[in-house]
């Protein structure tokens, strides 16, 4: 058993009442009245049009932004008491482009925590070859020393994974990475990606609009809208409740990739 991640909570991440305001402005709140828990080893998709305040409650998470109002705890310890590079070190982050820096090679982009954290050339080197084999690169492939421009948009999000990986997080924050994608890469990515967290176990907080998306991905759902919590569902109740919301995404399953506008 992976000791960092048994040392945790059985609540990984909770929110208490948790509200963000800009410029902490009440009338200009982004998300309000938000209260969940995410157990250990879940799989938690939210869910929601653009602006409905999903990326800023990955941003709360790992402290880039504190609330304006409420608490949220990780390791039953509110974000405000985490040292914030300790915090974000220990939380893997995923974006759509994969966000690589791209004045480093493959290698480096993946060995950028474990770098950080000072683990010696041979530690590195291994996991870095153990990560992209476990995200479809193999490093006898020279990947290893190619650049981000190299890479196809599959290719760089893969890496992105591994990077996110690298340090053995506990939890892993994904903000709608495989959007950009063409369906079919998009496809692939979402089958491969959803063995991955199967396998890992990682507590994974995953940002979509995309219905089938959520109901490929999730272990429990939850709807978001005007910055609010309007449904929390496993995908198999998710289909069955009577919202508003819910049945607004739920309609755009019916409608077939070769139909007529």
């Amino acid at each position: 058993m992976n000791t960092k991640t048994a040392s945790f909570t059985e609540n990984l991440i909770e929110f208490r009442e948790v509200a963000y305001h800009i410029n902490d402005i009440p009338a200009r709140a982004i998300v309000s009245d938000i209260s969940l828990r995410i157990p250990q080893g879940e799989t938690l998709v939210l869910l929601g049009r653009s602006g409905s305040g999903k990326t800023t409650l990955l941003k709360l998470i790992n402290g880039v932004l504190l609330p304006s109002k409420g608490e949220v705890l990780i390791q039953d310890r509110t974000t405000a008491d985490w040292d914030p590079i300790r915090l974000r070190r220990g939380i893997g982050y995923v974006i759509q482009e994969a966000g690589l820096f791209p004045h480093f090679t493959v290698a480096e982009n993946v060995a950028l925590v474990p770098t950080l954290e000072k683990w010696d050339a041979l530690r590195t080197s291994e996991r870095v070859k153990e990560l992209l084999a476990l995200v479809g690169l193999d490093a006898r492939a020279r990947f290893t020393s190619r650049y981000p421009r190299e890479l196809s948009g599959g290719q760089r999000q893969r890496v992105g994974v591994a990077r996110a990986l690298a340090a053995d997080p506990p939890i892993l924050l994904m903000d709608e990475p495989f959007s950009a994608l063409d369906p079919v890469t998009r496809a692939e990515l979402q089958r491969e990606f959803s063995a991955l967290a199967r396998r890992l176990g990682k507590t994974i907080v995953f940002v979509t609009h995309d219905l089938r998306e959520a109901l490929l991905l999730a272990s429990h759902i939850v709807l978001l809208e005007a910055g609010r919590i309007v449904a929390s569902a496993t995908p198999q109740e998710f289909l069955r409740l009577d919202h508003p919301e819910v049945r607004a995404f739920t309609s755009s399953l019916a409608i077939s990739p070769g139909a007529s506008a």
